[in-house]
């Protein structure tokens, strides 16, 4: 079995990137200790930027300098005297180094665009070959007919092969894809060999860089606009010579428009083509010459609120500006999650996941760790895809996030609220968002039946239709409805509602699941090396015991949703029969009620803390239990025990709190913090999809 992975791009420009994100995401979920190596990187002020981008996506603990072996300029002035063994001696001492803290090393070959020809050829295939590395080759389909395609991938192939190498697989990327068909067919046709071969399709946004590369790489001064505008791909530039209304003829979305700072017409002129339906709109402007923005123009700009596309302003002329921006490369940047997002649909959508693993041959790590485990959720909501409102649909967070699921295909998702309201604050945050149903319930065909099957749900507790048709006007009843009739899966709400606001709706109608008298909630506290399941900590302050007892089966099953086996620890100050009072004997008697109605289960109670994860503590508390030292899944006697305790692990372990989740009702239904990030909305989301799945 192979413990690495070398990818190797056959010519400049094929990518690479694109395939190297995707890989770590596929590995990240099976391998607890991955790292990531580059035998030569390019130096400079900045950073290398696949290091960078792997670093931060997959929180390596392991330093800069250990991923890469040598720096451009060490490794020419190494080959320059003659010291080409020296140089891949360097590189597999580094490489070596970094081994010792890893199951598994994606490397990174180099690439001409970055490297000087001096040492390119055959260097990918050396250093493979040192290191004991299966290679990825990478080959580049862009603008070539699938003849030439076919021909060149053969021919490179055969080359990798003659040079001793272990080939894992082909990945032609950039293929055009009006002829992605045909390049298909014709490789099916003629690979007869083991290894696999996947073709990727071009995507122009990815190819295109942002309006911050092109900012960062000219040096601009950023004299106007917001910096979440930034991450805007430019799909083409041009220079504002003409006079105003002849060049705006030549004005096209995500454009980048170059003209000389003291060009006010022009200024103006983008200012009203940004407002006008009739125009595309720009990705951002670049203001030439070093000169400063009219005071009048600028104040004009400011009274604009919703004007937030970004201009910069250079030192330098608008031929030499516009030479420098022709010759800025596109990147997948860390800080971009837009191109992440992008990036990993693309990479996920043509390349079969499960025939490539087993190639690699990459074992399933029995460690989770949180990152693993948030993957682990993407990838199952994504199997089945699943439908989800979002009742706060106009809010940043929530489009953030549902941006990204979009992106990355995990769920399909409809924003509640006003259609206007909601696309201007899309164009506002620079996303994204298509397809995306956007659904005004004031509005809404739905309406009406919506508010008649409340009436009849709930007119036993005296509701009349007046009162039924206000509840339809609030957004969390009408989601809440969407879900109980079938028009959506799921239901996440929370990030500017309270917890009562986003639950009560689902209490009214939804119901509770046959034999659970009560809806809780867990948290999945991803620890170090494993997940542990911690509830109630969120909904009830002080459940009876037969409440208790419906809290711990029903956190039993979430684990078990989640691919958590259950080991469930009833909690109290006491362990066995150790100690006597209400609150221990209502720990006791929950016990009992549950292992009654779930025989099945592993449940122990009561047990204290340490007995229920301490194995060496169980041995002396309570030997003879399946559950002590190895419970997985813990039950706390009340809300005060369990959110305290939820934030004391997680502050002071530095665990990932994922939740509350919901447990208990027919349908799902989660809530959000307040203070939520947008990668706690998505997680929530993936965990509501898969919620969803199993009650289909």
């Amino acid at each position: 079995m192979s413990q690495n992975l070398y990818i190797a791009a056959i010519e400049a420009g094929s990518g690479k990137s694109l395939v190297l994100l995707g890989l770590m995401e596929l590995l990240s979920k099976r391998i607890h200790k991955l790292g990531f190596f580059r035998p030569v990187i390019h130096a400079g002020q900045k950073p290398d930027n696949d290091i960078n981008l792997i670093r931060q996506r997959y929180h390596l603990e392991i330093d800069y300098e250990s991923q890469y072996g040598l720096t451009h300029e060490q490794a020419r002035d190494l080959v320059a005297d003659g010291h080409y063994d020296e140089l891949i001696k360097q590189v597999i001492e580094k490489y070596k180094a970094l081994e010792k803290n890893c199951d598994f090393i994606l490397c990174e070959g180099i690439d001409s665009t970055e490297i000087d020809p001096a040492f390119v050829d055959n260097f990918d295939t050396r250093i493979a070959n040192h290191l004991a590395a299966p290679v990825l080759i990478v080959a580049n389909g862009q603008g070539k007919t699938p003849e030439d395609v076919v021909n060149a991938v053969r021919t490179e192939r055969e080359a990798f092969m003659e040079e001793g190498c272990t080939i894992a697989a082909t990945m032609v990327n950039l293929v055009n894809p009006e002829r992605l068909e045909a390049v298909t067919q014709q490789l099916e046709n003629l690979w007869i060999y083991e290894d696999p071969v996947f073709i990727i399709p071009e995507k122009e946004t990815l190819g295109k860089p942002t309006v911050r590369e092109i900012a960062q790489a000219i040096n601009g001064k950023l004299v106007y606009g917001s910096d979440n505008q930034l991450n805007r791909e430019v799909l083409s530039y041009k220079v504002a010579a003409m006079q105003l209304p002849n060049f705006l003829d030549h004005v096209r979305e995500g454009g980048l428009i170059i003209t000389a700072g003291d060009r006010a017409d022009v200024i103006l002129g983008c200012l009203a083509a940004t407002f006008s339906v009739n125009y595309a709109k720009i990705a951002g402007m670049i203001l030439t010459g070093g000169f400063d923005m009219a005071p009048q123009v600028k104040k004009l700009l400011e009274g604009f609120r919703k004007f937030n596309t970004p201009i910069f302003g250079v030192e330098t002329d608008t031929y030499e500006t516009a030479k420098l921006v022709s010759l800025v490369h596109a990147e997948i940047t860390p800080d971009n999650q837009n191109k992440i997002a992008s990036a990993l649909g693309l990479f996920e959508s043509h390349v079969d996941l499960t025939k490539l693993e087993k190639r690699i041959s990459v074992t399933r790590s029995t460690r989770i760790t949180p990152i693993m485990f948030e993957y682990e959720l993407i990838e199952r909501a994504k199997a089945k895809k699943q439908h989800i409102v979002f009742p706060e649909g106009a809010e940043d967070r929530i489009l953030r996030a549902a941006e990204i699921l979009l992106r990355r295909r995990v769920v399909d998702v409809t924003l509640l609220g006003n259609e206007q309201e909601i696309k201007e604050k899309i164009s506002l945050l620079g996303l994204n968002l298509n397809p995306v149903n956007i659904l005004d319930p004031l509005l809404s065909e739905w309406q009406d039946d919506y508010v008649q099957t409340y009436l009849e749900l709930r007119k036993h507790k005296g509701i009349t239709e007046e009162i039924a048709r206000d509840a339809m006007h609030d957004f969390s009843y009408f989601g809440t409805m969407m879900v109980y009739k079938g028009a959506a899966d799921g239901m996440v709400s929370g990030a500017v509602h309270t917890t009562a606001h986003t639950i009560r709706p689902a209490l009214e109608f939804i119901k509770t699941v046959p034999g659970c008298s009560i809806v809780s909630s867990v948290f999945l506290m991803c620890l170090a090396d494993q997940v542990l399941v911690y509830g109630d900590c969120a909904v009830n302050p002080n459940p009876s015991p037969e409440q208790l007892a419906d809290i711990a089966i029903s956190s039993a099953t979430t684990a078990q949703t989640f691919g958590i086996e259950p080991f469930v620890a009833m909690l109290s100050y006491s362990t066995g029969d150790s100690g006597h009072g209400a609150d221990v004997d209502k720990v006791k008697q929950a016990t009992c009620i549950a292992r009654e109605k779930r025989p099945d289960l592993k449940i122990e109670g009561p047990i204290q803390y340490d007995a229920a994860i301490d194995s060496s503590v169980a041995k002396t508390k309570l030997p003879s239990s399946e559950v002590a030292g190895h419970a997985t899944v813990f039950i706390f006697p009340d809300l005060n025990t369990g959110n305290n305790t939820y934030k004391a692990v997680q502050r002071s372990a530095n665990a990932v709190a994922i939740g509350p989740v919901l447990q208990g009702l027919k349908k799902p239904v989660n809530d959000l913090s307040r203070g939520c990030t947008v990668t706690d909305i998505v997680n929530t989301v993936a965990i509501t999809a898969i919620q969803a799945q199993t009650k289909v």
